[in-house]
């Protein structure tokens, strides 16, 4: 690997995926923390305390945190509806930039983002599913033609609400002033549990149909008393070879990653010529095909640099002078998020409609 060590700072703790951001740096070679910043000091106490960072390289101000620090790459986790404020605020300063899922809030904003950054630096988008062993391990038999061409993608996700859960998916028990006080229950910041997690499912489903777009989609949302978002979503989106499906939950039974909900949280995939079911925190994938029709388990891929996790595959393609590409790249985040706007759109208006342009 290169020798260069490459400045990282982290700024906006909206999304508490911050914190796990931060540790991928921390543990990366050739990275190092540089600086912090948040509008609200307290949310970078933690990070601070973890990382050993200075309080010289702690900010609340965003600006003052890129003129000093000078980083070469910015991690960004505002909330879902300030992800093009937030862009616009640092791509001047020459970065490249991680932004944590999801994409934006409208195909617009998103297209506001890319249209931010300067000559030459990159833009990724953070799906932490991406890295999910079954999840490469399921794309990877696509593309092998293991299950001919796929017509199929079913997308079951969530958990039991974004503040059950913080940095390192430490357990809490929020109390109702901190749920009304959450980005994630307002809906002028994109908060809902569909804005939340479609783009996982939609962003993925992509990635697995080979790039496609659908025709049309049509969906439904719950309407929970007193919460101005969801917590329940469904999305139908019809492609030329069929009907995939999306749904999103916060209030499953349990979380994926310390027992399996039912429904299971991930994918099942269908093809011309097998399926293959792939969950999250999944070691293995299981697949049918006309040779196997009773399935078998498949031994997930192993995870190997520079395909690790989103910090390290970023300053790999920034050394080498290589594209984001996958899920990653806004070309693919780019189509997942026109779904998502076409099915909150559907939701609202009650109605199926054509893919927004």
């Amino acid at each position: 690997m290169s020798k260069q060590t490459w400045k990282i700072a982290g700024i906006n703790f909206d999304h508490f995926h911050m914190g796990d951001l931060l540790r991928m740096a921390h543990e990366h070679p050739n990275a190092e923390i540089v600086g912090i910043s948040d509008e609200q000091p307290e949310r970078m106490n933690e990070a601070q305390k973890n990382f050993g960072i200075t309080s010289e390289n702690v900010f609340t101000d965003h600006r003052e945190c890129l003129e000093k620090t000078k980083p070469d790459i910015v991690i960004l986790c505002p909330a879902a509806a300030r992800h093009g404020e937030w862009t616009e605020n640092v791509a001047p300063a020459g970065v490249h930039i991680l932004m944590e899922k999801p994409f934006a809030a409208t195909v617009e904003e998103a297209d506001r983002m890319v249209a931010a950054m300067s000559p030459g630096k990159q833009l990724a988008i953070n799906w932490p599913l991406r890295w999910y062993r079954s999840h490469i391990t399921a794309h990877r038999l696509i593309q092998e033609g293991t299950i001919g061409d796929v017509t199929e993608v079913h997308f079951y996700d969530g958990n039991r609400g974004p503040l059950y859960h913080g940095a390192d998916k430490l357990e809490k028990e929020p109390t109702a002033e901190e749920k009304d006080a959450s980005w994630f229950y307002k809906a002028d910041q994109g908060g809902g549990s569909m804005l939340d997690y479609l783009g996982y499912g939609t962003t993925l489903g992509t990635w697995f149909h080979g790039n496609k777009k659908p025709i049309e989609v049509t969906c439904m949302m719950d309407e929970p008393e007193g919460l101005e978002v969801d917590e329940h979503s469904i999305t139908i989106a019809r492609y030329e070879c069929g009907l995939s499906k999306f749904e999103t939950r916060w209030g499953t039974f349990t979380d994926p990653w310390t027992h399996q909900p039912q429904p299971k949280c991930g994918f099942v995939i269908k093809g011309t010529d097998g399926t293959i079911s792939n969950f999250d925190y999944d070691s293995f994938v299981r697949v049918q095909t006309r040779d196997d029709v009773v399935g078998s388990e498949v031994e997930a891929d192993e995870l190997k640099a520079p395909f690790e996790n989103p910090v390290q595959y970023l300053i790999d393609c920034v050394e080498n002078d290589r594209q984001i590409e996958g899920p990653l790249s806004p070309a693919v985040s780019r189509i997942g998020q026109q779904v998502v706007d076409t099915a909150f759109a559907s939701a609202k208006e009650k109605r199926t409609l054509p893919l927004r342009p």
